[in-house]
């Protein structure tokens, strides 16, 4: 019997050369298996996460100042913010049909193109409400390319690569995003329109990198190589649930709370000057972009499950630790283990979903990330309502309780550690 892998879904692949007692090249030691590497898919799609995240991290610090600059108040500068956010999470639940209908790539595609000619038009934008309407456009197309990304990205990779493939791609996001704040900096100093204009050319050249390099496996290729798994059995899967829930804790801590609250804290609680958010989240960026290799083989390796029961309590006492920091410096140090954690919370919850839905799961990855939109679009809403209301501690509590649940949620997903690999 040759050496085999028993990966996290419960079946069994040869790995190659296992069988027959083939060798694995002439650089091979004896009895070592060598490493499989991430399929060129995978490698694409980081690639253009790196030009999507750039183009966003440009705008993102000068699209506030943009609106405002239509004569309007903040209200309407936090409309437009959350307009984007709210159309993602309608749009969502479509995506899945149409990649049934077009295919992933092609929906990829689309999707990035709709952001870039959106982001275009902003820029020439004359009216706020021309800007509102815009960016919601934008938020369709964004709902368009995640989905078929991760979908792209779950179904070109075995079970034992998942980990290291989401984390792979998420890298691409990461150093997009530190990266495109300076470039917005200097930007802004040519015109207040520039980095959308910018941000159109980075998507324009993600879209083409998408549409010429993905393999693009036609539908027909992927039905007939994968099981069709309903979506109502997906749903009843205890590992998608546990991702669902994992990824709404995300959403409400991350995107919601961390990001809304922060900014605040070091300002009002700590005396500091604004310009320290940034340096804070971009210390915490590297230490998250650092820990994604690493978190990928833990997922991949030791499963699923711990990775998540881990990485939740551990983000979970991290975020209620925050509203009690006397200084800027332990606030860095909290907010690089947060960033830790969540490399693991990004990755593991993904690979669930991997699992659970298989090669065919486009409408089950769209309903996975209308739970982190929905977080991100209450998250905040409810943590400011809080910190109205009583104070930082209780407005950071929203985001420990419900990431205190899905760790203990998460102890009740099946084990999936994944058995050494022995050779015969």
């Amino acid at each position: 019997m040759g050496a085999e892998l028993v990966d996290v879904t419960g079946e069994s692949s040869a790995l190659p050369g296992a069988a027959s007692g083939a060798t694995s090249g002439p650089r091979s030691k004896p009895g070592r298996v060598p490493r499989e590497k991430l399929p060129r898919d995978v490698l694409v799609l980081g690639v253009v996460a790196f030009f999507v995240m750039v183009g966003f991290g440009v705008v993102v610090p000068v699209l506030p100042v943009y609106v405002r600059s239509f004569g309007v108040g903040y209200v309407e500068v936090g409309a437009v913010v959350s307009a984007f956010a709210v159309m993602r999470l309608v749009a969502n639940p479509f995506v899945g049909k149409l990649m049934d209908w077009a295919g992933e790539r092609t929906i990829l595609a689309s999707g990035i193109g709709i952001v870039a000619l959106s982001s275009g038009l902003v820029g020439l934008a004359h009216t706020y409400p021309q800007v509102l309407l815009l960016r919601g456009a934008g938020g369709i197309g964004s709902a368009m390319f995640s989905v078929a990304a991760m979908t792209l990205l779950l179904s070109s990779t075995s079970p034992k690569l998942r980990g290291r493939a989401v984390g792979f791609y998420q890298g691409g996001f990461l150093i997009g995003g530190m990266a495109g704040p300076a470039v917005g900096g200097l930007l802004a100093t040519v015109s207040l329109t520039a980095p959308f204009f910018f941000y159109a050319v980075t998507l324009a050249i993600a879209g083409l990198v998408g549409l010429f390099l993905l393999s693009g496996r036609k539908r027909a290729e992927v039905d007939a190589a994968a099981e069709v798994i309903p979506l109502g059995r997906v749903i009843r899967d205890r590992r998608f649930q546990v991702a669902c829930l994992s990824n709404l804790a995300q959403g409400w801590s991350a995107m919601g709370v961390r990001g809304a609250l922060i900014p605040v804290l070091v300002v009002e609680a700590l005396h500091q000057e604004p310009a320290w958010t940034g340096i804070a989240f971009a210390v915490a960026a590297v230490a998250q972009t650092i820990a994604l290799a690493p978190a990928g083989r833990f997922v991949d390796t030791v499963g699923r499950k711990p990775a998540i029961v881990g990485a939740f309590a551990v983000g979970a006492v991290t975020m209620m630790a925050i509203p009690f920091v006397t200084s800027l410096w332990l606030l860095i140090v909290l907010l690089c283990v947060y960033g830790v954690a969540a490399a693991f919370m990004g990755t593991a919850p993904a690979a669930a979903v991997g699992d659970a839905a298989g090669a065919r799961g486009g409408k089950p990855v769209a309903l996975f990330q209308a739970f982190s939109d929905a977080g991100a679009i209450a998250g905040p809403l409810v943590a400011g309502l809080l910190l109205d209301l009583y104070s930082f501690p209780a407005a950071f509590a929203s985001a420990f309780v419900i990431m205190a649940a899905a760790a203990l949620f998460a102890l009740r997903m099946p084990s999936d550690r994944v058995k050494p690999v022995t050779a015969s």
